[in-house]
């Protein structure tokens, strides 16, 4: 008899439910379901497992994108998986996981709750598990943008923000995409109340028009990003904000200039991942304002590891068994303009 304390599966309930996809590593043969399943979030981080290799590895993913964030279910069917996590050595993401792991009791029952924790992608990382679930909420870093590797939450609020991951995970499958704003909001002001304020907020009074200005910024950005005139000097003019000014609320990312690069960078990437998009690697560098072949080349090797010619032979070299869902493609849109910064200022 099935019991419930295995995670739910979620289906999509029809073509509308774009912002639900899950995958499960049941579409391909036993021998290669533990590399389809390291493929789901290779470009988060690095998973190995620290036994022999088993004759299959059945899990399941379903993440539910919820504008700027994203909640992740892991199940890995009741094996217990021993598994090491490590992020990668040149991290594309620097978003916030803030993750739950889940054990199924031997007796039947629900899952039990394992302690918080919490990285950032951007930083070094490494955990080993042998759980039987997790549960992950995953945010841009920014919104808490002037702690950079270091999210200090209230530790007695750490068991608030556990219940509640769960109570959404729980609550979402019944919830429909024009909830969404409404979750992302809630979850937004919750996390705030749970965030210990930097000591770099030493101006109180300058953060709110800082997170504003960023804010305006990022979303004047998003909607130029493919025009050759995009530079500092014309978000500063479109702003009314002086150069040093716009540098130092864009620091933490390497400064403006940096972070519209990054962000041009990986519109590149994916469309070097899109099996369908046969355009030469110079015609879509060209087209994200890199106009010289070389010096693209290696600024995508310096951010990515890779070369492009590297990252579409990777990319072309896998099936398309996740029928179009990409945990990559998620973050790269919560990257874009949001309201997390009003909220914890």
């Amino acid at each position: 008899m099935e019991s419930n304390n295995r995670i739910v599966q979620i289906e999509d309930e029809g073509p509308s439910q774009k912002w639900i996809h899950s995958t499960d590593t049941s579409v391909v043969p036993p021998a290669e379901q533990f590399d389809f399943y390291r493929s789901w979030n290779s470009d988060l981080g690095d998973v190995t497992l620290l036994r022999d290799k088993y004759t299959a590895f059945a899990a399941r993913q379903t993440v539910w994108q919820l504008g700027s964030l994203a909640l992740l279910a892991l199940e890995y069917s009741g094996n217990a998986y021993h598994r090491r996590w490590r992020s990668k050595k040149h991290p594309i993401f620097d978003h916030w996981v803030l993750s739950i792991p889940l054990t199924n009791p031997l007796g039947g029952g629900p899952s039990q709750l394992g302690k918080l924790r919490w990285h950032c992608l951007g930083a070094p990382y490494e955990a080993e598990g042998k759980d039987d679930g997790t549960l992950a909420l995953i945010l841009p870093r920014d919104f808490a943008f002037t702690q950079p590797f270091d999210l200090k939450l209230r530790p007695e609020m750490e068991g608030m923000i556990v219940d509640y991951i769960h109570l959404l995970y729980r609550s979402l499958p019944q919830r429909t995409e024009r909830d969404v704003d409404h979750i992302a909001g809630a979850t937004a002001s919750l996390l705030a109340a749970c965030i210990i304020p930097s000591r770099n907020q030493l101006v109180e009074a300058e953060g709110p028009i800082n997170s504003v200005i960023m804010a305006r910024a990022k979303r004047l950005i998003a909607v130029k990003l493919a025009e050759r005139d995009l530079s500092p000097e014309m978000l500063c003019r479109e702003l009314n904000v002086s150069r040093s000014r716009l540098y130092r609320i864009f620091e933490p990312a390497g400064g403006i200039s940096n972070y519209i690069r990054h962000q041009r960078l990986l519109r590149t990437k994916e469309l070097l991942a899109d099996h369908n998009n046969t355009r030469s690697i110079s015609s879509i560098a060209e087209e994200w304002g890199f106009l010289d072949p070389s010096t693209y080349s290696r600024t995508f090797r310096r951010e990515f590891g890779v070369t492009p010619k590297e990252a579409r032979e990777t990319s072309s070299g896998k099936p398309d068994q996740n029928n179009g869902f990409s945990l990559n493609s998620i973050l790269t849109k919560t990257a874009t303009p949001h309201e997390f910064l009003s909220h914890v200022r």
